[in-house]
């Protein structure tokens, strides 16, 4: 039975109310993640440590987040994905407000991964969510409004956390951030009639009734074709990501002698037009079918946006420029990309899909690093523009895997 047919699908009052509350607890997911990054010169003085050691905070938070998701999208599609929503959120709030009261770096380590293993049920959750509540001809907005809550969310943690540590220290700064998260996660708690899925259990009668509702195994999920080619995008598209977003900056300023406001102006712009891409993208994804046509269009001009800004001759306005046109049309695309993993799942497997194509944004970010540091300890800054602009070209013919890929509408 299809979503709009099926005479269940929320009324135009419930899609807001759904969509608002997915969105602030993607909101909550980004805050979180980046509260800790600002607070590292702080916590290194208190605490007696190196960067390293602080660095190792973040690689297992993102490592647990990682390898959590598919098994979120495991349990999302077995107990319902407002039921690990409403845990997820309160558990990375718990966790990152319990880290102000650490009296060592020792038990920020256990945190951390706790913390990741929060945040790994968002992707599958959020999105089954949007998926199986909300209309077909919203999805497109609806997708589009999760990922600006999480950009958000995103640029206004290092000015929140920052604003309090300043004040009064960083655990102070961390205690903030996991109360206000706390906060959302009771938001998420009252509304939770609204964002209820069924479960395994709960659609057995309906298996019963017929063959077409049975879920789909796991293991027949992960070998499916174009699931691997959606994995392989998001690795791909988040490497990119990063080496715009973590280091243009260093890549700019040790690289193209460029002033540090400046190049700091540059990857605002980067997230001005990728919010802004978002934006048009949402709308785009629901006045169309050729989702992929968006996706690969959208890579294609993103990549070739951001191929100029190897040239350190050009002016820095225009080289940020640049920078924001790539932004702009990567943002174009992540509504179009979410409807196309929508349509790859099958039946009962909304959350294993997304957990396993989102686990490839965490993959992609752990890997970024690595590679990109690399290029400017070489001093061949130049380089991280030109390897995001091939991972942005390998980037399109992945899509292609959905060109055939029947729509999904059955829940």
């Amino acid at each position: 039975m299809s979503i709009a047919s099926s005479g269940t699908a929320p009324h135009a009052p419930s899609d807001v109310r759904i969509i608002g509350t997915v969105g602030a607890a993607h909101f909550t997911s980004h805050i979180l993640q980046l509260a800790l990054a600002p607070l590292f010169p702080m916590m290194r003085d208190d605490l007696g440590v190196s960067f390293v050691d602080l660095g190792l905070l973040l690689t297992l938070f993102y490592a647990s987040s990682g390898l959590g998701q598919i098994a979120a999208g495991v349990l999302v599609d077995r107990f319902g994905a407002h039921r690990l929503l409403m845990m997820g959120i309160t558990l990375q709030s718990a966790s990152m407000l319990l880290m102000g009261f650490s009296p060592n770096y020792y038990l920020l380590m256990p945190l951390s991964i706790l913390a990741g293993i929060g945040n790994s049920v968002y992707h599958p959750a959020d999105l089954s969510i949007l998926s199986q509540k909300v209309r077909h001809e919203r999805l497109g907005r609806a997708f589009a409004v999760h990922v600006i809550g999480g950009n958000i969310g995103f640029g206004a943690s290092p000015v929140f956390v920052g604003a309090v540590a300043v004040a009064w220290g960083w655990r102070w700064g961390l205690i903030a951030v996991g109360a206000l998260g706390l906060l959302i996660s009771l938001w998420v708690i009252l509304n939770r009639k609204a964002l209820e899925t069924e479960g395994h259990v709960a659609r057995r009668k309906a298996a019963e009734a017929s063959a077409d509702a049975k879920p789909t195994p796991f293991w027949q999920i992960i070998m499916m074709p174009v699931v691997l080619l959606a994995f392989l995008y998001f690795c791909l598209t988040a490497f990119a990501s990063a080496g715009i977003q973590n280091f243009a900056i260093s890549a700019l300023t040790e690289g193209y002698g460029m002033a540090l406001t400046m190049a700091t102006i540059a990857v605002a712009a980067y997230q001005v037009g990728t919010a802004s891409g978002v934006m048009v993208g949402g709308v785009m994804a629901d006045r169309s079918e050729k989702h992929y046509l968006i996706a690969m269009a959208g890579l294609a001009l993103s990549a070739v946006a951001v191929v100029p800004v190897a040239y350190p001759s050009l002016h820095a306005y225009v080289l940020a420029g640049f920078i924001c046109l790539s932004g702009f049309f990567t943002g174009i695309t992540m509504p179009s990309r979410d409807v196309l993993v929508r349509r790859a799942a099958p039946p009962g497997g909304f959350g294993k899909v997304f957990g396993i194509v989102y686990s490839g944004l965490d993959i992609g970010s752990l890997v970024a690093p690595m590679a990109f540091a690399t290029l400017i300890d070489l001093d061949m800054s130049r380089y991280v523009f030109i390897v995001t602009a091939v991972a942005l070209f390998l980037g399109i013919p992945t899509v292609m895997g959905f060109r055939t890929k029947k729509h999904h509408a059955t829940v």
